[in-house]
């Protein structure tokens, strides 16, 4: 313990914050060097980080461990590793590494699996040698009675049966996983609508509510309980963020509504690929077209054998999410998703463009005032439809309904009449009814009877006014029940004012169906967004191991005091199992006199030992002793 605990207090600050955070080092009941380092070879410590070690580098660790038993390194008493003078070679390790395996070693890799090792705090590698500290060989040592391997064991078995290639994907496959794909892309484009029409509120507990849950379940066209998995989708692509207690759209997701589908699809396979631990994607990546049931699964167990249920939650996450994207269909990689695994997005987007259904860009205006799609729209056509109509169905053909309330929220948002009709011109295979253009001109032409902008200074406490020259309807506007709690008051004939924020009462009175516009300080006319796109701001949590660290200096008092604490500590130990200890004390002109002494207490850079050959009572200063060994 004392060699780590003096290496660890060698190591500079960023090194050592590192070291700790790899380690996962809780700052309870560390207050010097060597509970840090009593901390990290404690052998529940040391299990959880073999735990999420692979097995080339695990075998690395116990072979060594292995050769410096074979050749009798003993340890000196106050010692927990290997002297790295007389430590195995990494040449060694690796002939020995080769000649278990029976297949080729390099010095290389050998090198640098020992190299990680080090950074870990697992072994000590010096120059060329490499030890594992003691613990750690112990530890490996208890595995078959847990059963884990042996060090033979990891090096011997071979890897399980190849896993299943996905060279040849039926047909089956692959238009399911892109219905899968289609599916999402179409699911959570509704979900990035709805929450830009009214954010969702997350839990203090975490998750949705039940009422918001249920809205965006019926909007998606989802089972509720998939609901999360489509908002965890839709966050990891950060389409949607959470802000002030709200999920929210993005810019970033404004913008992804406009790209096609197989874009859309891209960014959140992209998103999927980018948040799997590099432990799974690097076995994905090296076969990327593979089966996702329990071949991969048996080969993760291999490969971690201390694994356990950890890596197997790991990979079941993320195969359900590969699922519900269309990266896989029934745990077997589609074609698109096995070109995702191996870093091609732009082929993996045209493999998925040639499986998706067309797009297109022409509807039918009918009568009745509704619109209908043959099939799916282009993206771009589809989110200014939404602007201009209510959504009436989300199957493959959606079909919309003109109102003179979703008429207005267009000319809210910037539309005119004439920019309407054009771009419904565009795009109607049945040209204009004749009531639909008459609806449109007909609010256009009412858009702005009533208007909301920010009060005057010298109206406070009110904050905004509604302004119209249709008395009637500002009297209708006032005596409304819906509209009562905005507190409206009469400032005049044509004037309301209002202690709430103009876009509130804006958004109230839009809500309640009014012609209602918004004007600045000049009575020019403004566009509002009913809620602001949410940010994805960096979650910034304190690091703890800087508290630590800065504790951990605070409590070395130098060389002297170190090699003193530790001096103490072996006699702490010594005193707590009354065992007798033989002390090696430096006397005047340079002569070593050892005691066989039974320690009392320590303090004050002394302590108090019974001297059994004598049998008196002695107190010796801690600077004065050389070394202190169990009595034989």
């Amino acid at each position: 313990m004392l060699t780590l605990a003096s290496r660890l207090r060698a190591l500079d600050d960023a090194t050592l914050r590192r070291t700790l955070s790899v380690r996962n080092v809780s700052a309870v009941g560390i207050r010097d060097f060597f509970d840090l380092a009593e901390a990290l070879l404690d052998p529940d410590a040391i299990q959880r980080v073999l735990a999420r070690l692979d097995r080339a580098t695990l075998s690395v660790l116990a072979v060594a461990g292995d050769l410096a038993a074979d050749d009798g390194d003993a340890l000196p008493e106050d010692a927990d590793a290997a002297p790295v003078d007389t430590a195995p070679t990494l040449a060694r390790l690796a002939e020995r590494l080769q000649a278990l395996s029976g297949s080729p070693v390099t010095l290389t890799e050998v090198g640098s699996r020992a190299a990680e090792l080090d950074a870990l705090m697992l072994a000590r590698l010096s120059g060329d040698r490499f030890s594992p500290y003691d613990p750690v060989t112990a530890q490996l040592r208890t595995w078959p009675d847990l059963g884990l391997p042996t060090a033979l064991d990891l090096v011997s078995v071979p890897a399980p049966a190849a896993l299943a290639g996905v060279t040849t994907t039926d047909r089956f496959t692959e238009r399911l996983a892109a219905e899968r794909a289609f599916g999402a892309v179409s699911s959570i484009a509704e979900l990035v609508t709805e929450l830009a029409r009214e954010p969702a509120r997350e839990l203090s507990r975490g998750g949705l509510g039940l009422p918001d849950t249920k809205r965006l379940a019926a909007v998606m066209g989802v089972e509720l309980e998939t609901v999360p998995s489509f908002v965890a989708t839709a966050a990891r692509a950060e389409l949607i963020a959470h802000s002030d207690g709200y999920w929210n759209e993005t810019e970033a997701g404004e913008a992804w509504l406009l790209e096609g589908t197989a874009r859309r699809w891209a960014t959140l396979a992209a998103a999927w690929h980018a948040a799997l631990p590099a432990d799974v994607r690097g076995i994905l990546a090296q076969r990327p077209g593979v089966s996702w049931g329990n071949v991969l699964r048996g080969f993760v167990a291999w490969l971690y054998p201390a694994g356990g249920q950890w890596m197997d939650d790991r990979v079941t996450e993320f195969a359900q999410d590969a699922e519900l994207i269309g990266i896989t269909a029934h745990q077997t990689t589609s074609p698109a998703g096995a070109q995702v695994l191996s870093g091609d997005l732009e082929a993996a987007i045209d493999t998925m463009t040639a499986s998706l259904p067309a797009t297109g860009g022409a509807v039918y205006l009918q009568n009745d005032l509704s619109i209908v799609s043959p099939g799916p729209l282009a993206p771009s056509i589809d989110t200014r439809l939404r602007g201009l109509a209510d959504v009436e169905s989300r199957e493959l053909a959606l079909s919309y309904r003109i109102t003179a309330n979703s008429v207005n929220r267009a000319l809210a948002a910037g539309e005119t009449a004439e920019s309407l009709l054009e771009f419904l011109r565009t795009v109607s295979l049945t040209g204009i009814p004749q009531p639909v253009d008459y609806l449109i001109r007909e609010s256009a032409a009412r858009y702005g009877r009533v208007r909301v902008g920010a009060a005057r200074p010298d109206e406070a406490p009110f904050m905004s006014y509604v302004v119209s020259d249709d008395t009637a309807l500002l009297g209708t506007i006032a005596v409304d029940q819906t509209l009562a709690p905005l507190g409206l008051v009469p400032a005049g004939e044509t004037r309301l004012t209002s202690r709430f924020a103009s876009d509130v009462v804006f958004w109230a009175l839009s809500d309640a169906r009014y012609p209602v516009a918004a004007e600045d300080g000049t009575h020019e006319i403004v566009h509002l967004r009913r809620h602001q796109l949410a940010r994805v701001v960096p979650l910034e949590i304190a690091d703890p191991t800087i508290a630590l660290v800065e504790k951990l200096r605070a409590a070395d008092g130098g060389e002297g005091q170190a090699a003193d604490a530790w001096l103490a500590r072996q006699l702490d130990a010594a005193i707590k199992a009354k065992q007798t200890v033989v002390v090696s004390i430096a006397m005047p002109g340079g002569v070593v006199v050892d005691y066989l002494l039974e320690p009392a207490s320590v303090g004050g850079g002394r302590f108090r030992a019974r001297d059994r050959r004598a049998d008196i009572e002695r107190t010796l200063p801690l600077s004065s002793i050389i070394s202190i060994t169990p009595a034989p």
